[in-house]
């Protein structure tokens, strides 16, 4: 394709991403892309990087072009992107050229908007700390209570590009086994500085098409997404329950630790998300996993209770640990979101905690940077539940530096992963 082919490949991407508001923007691009097989790997990967940048640079582009009548377009978007980021505005024009599969001639008043922004930077003295840190604005006292000082460091931090992070399945082979078996496929990946199964690779690569992933060696899962599974430290034999499994991502390495020994049930309320966990499952050799789908007026739960030796609740929450990865995310929340995501915890955390014998463990956890939806949720827990307490996490599936704790909250600027959370909780034997 063409440079201007694929930034109007691009504009029509951002274009479908616009029309479906509350649908995450990586959803949209896989389905755009898999109704479009002509477009090649290497053109994809421009387009989408793209994409990404401006869903990152969102209210910093807004703010450039807020003077334009209606708002700023997809067409002026990604136009203002390539020009903050050091494109000349002649350079920018010649991509719209009208011409088969590029978009058509800029209009006066768009040419008029992206030539004031010759010699801009995308980051300008006189905006507001909320829009050159691209959160919303009533975020603000949210994000003040979780780092206080720290604040700006935080969120520069989450709005560079994530790494790619992979988890190697011990039940196939070793780290040091994976990472020759990828360099083999000329993909460079190194340890991750913390999980002792995680492999890091600098950026965006397709790894699915690699002999490792197809044998179910390596799965695509980030670094602190793979330490929560160490607090559960689920043991071989061991009858253990994920109550939020989804896809099934953390279900696969809590199979690993226990060596495919024991049962592990993985519980959602969405069939389609649990029915992709089939080929996941299959594909890495697990065999002790059963899945069960919980509806409204389901009896599993209280005909369990207290049959567990280990319960994970990966709780539904805004999602804010991952918008190095899902940019488009801090777009679509709002504050209803954490009012209504903070009911839904209490209520998954009630109910997945009878499920724990006593003497067995807990882990509540979340990809959430919010205290509401972490420190606050356990404390209010703890508060009306006198049969747990809060342990220290240990077991050797956790580096040294978080064992000890009874949890942990990690971000990127502190710890290189996503932002993630998870407390350890133990049901009283007594």
């Amino acid at each position: 394709m063409t440079p201007a082919a694929r930034l109007s490949a691009a504009i029509d991407l951002l274009c479908a991403i616009e029309a479906a508001p509350r649908r995450p923007a990586d959803a949209t691009a896989n389905n755009y892309f898999r109704e479009r097989r002509y477009i090649g790997g290497g053109d994809r990967r421009v387009i989408s990087a793209r994409i990404w940048d401006v869903l990152r640079q969102w209210r910093r582009l807004h703010w450039h072009l807020r003077d334009i009548p209606g708002g700023p377009s997809p067409r002026t978007l990604c136009a203002a992107s390539l020009i903050l980021g050091g494109e000349e505005i002649g350079t920018v024009r010649n991509l719209f050229n009208g011409e088969r599969f590029a978009q058509s001639h800029l209009t006066s008043r768009e040419d008029a908007a992206l030539a004031a922004l010759g010699g801009r930077e995308l980051n300008h003295p006189d905006m507001p700390q909320p829009v050159r840190l691209e959160y919303p604005d009533w975020l603000q006292p949210y994000l003040e209570r979780a780092f206080g000082e720290t604040l700006e460091a935080e969120m520069a931090a989450l709005d560079n590009a994530a790494p790619l992070d992979l988890r190697v399945n011990l039940l196939k082979g070793h780290r040091d086994e994976a990472i020759r078996a990828l360099r083999n496929e000329q993909i460079q990946a190194s340890p991750t500085p913390l999980s002792p199964w995680g492999l890091r690779l600098p950026g965006r690569q397709n790894v699915t098409a690699t002999q490792s992933f197809r044998e179910g060696v390596i799965e695509i899962q980030d670094e602190g997404s793979q330490l929560i599974v160490g607090t559960l430290d689920a043991k071989p034999g061991e009858r253990v329950v994920d109550f939020c499994a989804g896809a099934g991502g953390k279900t696969l390495a809590i199979a690993m630790g226990m060596e495919n020994k024991g049962q592990i049930v993985a519980c959602d309320v969405s069939a389609p998300r649990l029915e992709g966990a089939v080929k996941r499952l299959r594909r890495a050799g697990v065999h002790n996993v059963e899945r069960h789908l919980l509806t409204s007026g389901d009896k599993w739960v209280k005909r369990r209770a207290g049959a567990f030796d280990r319960v994970l609740v990966d709780a539904p929450c805004s999602g804010t640990g991952t918008w190095r990865r899902n940019p488009d995310a801090r777009i679509r929340l709002v504050e209803q979101d954490i009012i209504e995501l903070q009911a839904k915890q209490a209520d998954i955390l009630d109910r997945a905690s009878t499920l724990v014998k006593p003497g067995g463990r807990l882990v509540y956890a979340t990809c959430s940077l919010l205290a509401e939806e972490n420190e606050a949720q356990v404390a209010a827990f703890l508060a009306r539940n006198d049969q747990f307490e809060r342990v220290a996490a240990g077991g050797d599936m956790l580096p040294e530096k978080l064992r000890g704790e009874s949890g942990f909250a990690l971000t990127p600027l502190r710890d290189e992963t996503d932002g993630f959370f998870a407390a350890v909780l133990q049901r009283r034997a007594g």
